[in-house]
């Protein structure tokens, strides 16, 4: 780590302090989003200091290191999508810890990636919870932009979604339940084609 990024890597922990809401962060913490340290500071407040900082991937790579709920909101903040390659979103990928992360991850950075779409079929089939709940955050995002799947990604998705809907995870569950909503904005063909592949399920 250069100098210049060590020293900045210092100033935004200790600007932290200063934003604390402790409040938020025994809130997340009942919820259980757990974080080795968690200051609680709100999005917007991050999204202001992220534009302070502009895009920046040697910093963003020193963030994301850190176990500290703020240094990686602001990774996914300010890590330019063009310098993300494959290897490094599996790298990224084996530090998420929490669903927020995951979401924030995929919003943020995953979806602007040329081979987003890839991932997150990939993801959804995968048999890691994390991976799965990112993969689901990824494609609603890009349904929700227009993305249209063609005939064997939409039976992909549709036999992945009906696993996922019939199994136990709470979490899981309400991620692929938003990615058909989304999937189902596409328009009203998607719509029947969901509708038709979930019936047994009566979700829809």
């Amino acid at each position: 780590m250069n100098e210049q990024i060590h020293e900045q890597l210092k100033e935004i922990k200790r600007s932290f302090r200063l934003l604390m809401n402790g409040v938020a962060s025994h809130s997340m913490r009942q919820k259980g989003v757990s974080y080795k340290i968690n200051w609680g500071v709100p999005i917007p407040d991050l999204q202001k200091m992220a534009a302070e900082y502009g895009k920046n991937y040697e910093l963003a790579i020193e963030l994301w290191k850190e176990d500290i709920r703020e240094c990686q909101v602001l990774a996914t903040l300010i890590m330019p999508a063009e310098r993300m390659d494959e290897d490094l979103v599996e790298v990224w990928m084996e530090r998420l810890r929490t669903q927020e992360m995951a979401e924030l991850l995929a919003f943020h950075l995953l979806q602007y990636l040329d081979f987003a779409p890839a991932l997150a079929y990939k993801w959804i089939a995968s048999d890691c919870n994390m991976y799965q709940l990112c993969g689901y955050q990824l494609l609603a995002r890009l349904f929700a932009r227009g993305m249209e799947p063609n005939e064997r990604g939409i039976n992909e998705f549709l036999d992945q979604v009906h696993v996922t809907l019939a199994g136990e995870s709470l979490p899981l569950r309400h991620a692929a339940y938003n990615c058909v909503l989304s999937f189902c904005d596409l328009g009203a063909d998607f719509d029947v084609i969901a509708q038709k592949a979930l019936a047994d399920l009566n979700i829809l």
